[in-house]
């Protein structure tokens, strides 16, 4: 089901989407087909409704459910993660929904900031801190 949430803005909302059985959405964007699938399973045991996505694309022609939060690798084929972030914040429908950007990259805790994440994990990362991030941006309590 769809719910309007405040963005944040005068007069303006972003729709954000919860899946029927009430879990938080969330949108990953990872190019790595066994990495989608780690995060498709550690986010369904934790209890969210993942909608996982392999390219930019998708992102920049806003093919995606509105979810609670985007969690973008830096890394994609075709694609610097950080341009997706770039386009989600100047959207006025994504920029109130958090962004955070995965990466490898020793820069990354000075480029996140930059493109407008509101946060940043680095690689390697520890199963629990993933969560530990997701749960602060999304409010979720479990």
């Amino acid at each position: 089901m769809k719910k309007k949430q405040p963005a944040g803005q005068p007069g303006g909302t972003a729709p954000v989407t919860t899946s029927v059985t009430g879990k938080k959405k969330i949108v990953i964007v990872d190019d790595d087909p066994s990495i989608r699938d780690i995060f498709k399973i550690i986010f369904a045991r934790a209890g969210y409704d993942a909608e996982i996505i392999d390219n930019g694309d998708t992102i920049l022609k806003n093919k995606y459910s509105f979810p609670q939060l985007f969690l973008i690798d830096k890394q994609l084929s075709g694609y610097d993660g950080l341009d997706l972030c770039r386009h989600l914040k100047a959207s006025a429908k994504t920029r109130q929904i958090p962004v955070i950007m995965i990466s490898a990259s020793p820069d990354i805790s000075r480029l996140a900031p930059s493109a407008g994440a509101d946060a940043y994990i680095e690689k390697p990362f520890e199963i629990s801190y993933l969560l530990e991030m997701v749960s602060r941006y999304t409010g979720n309590d479990g």
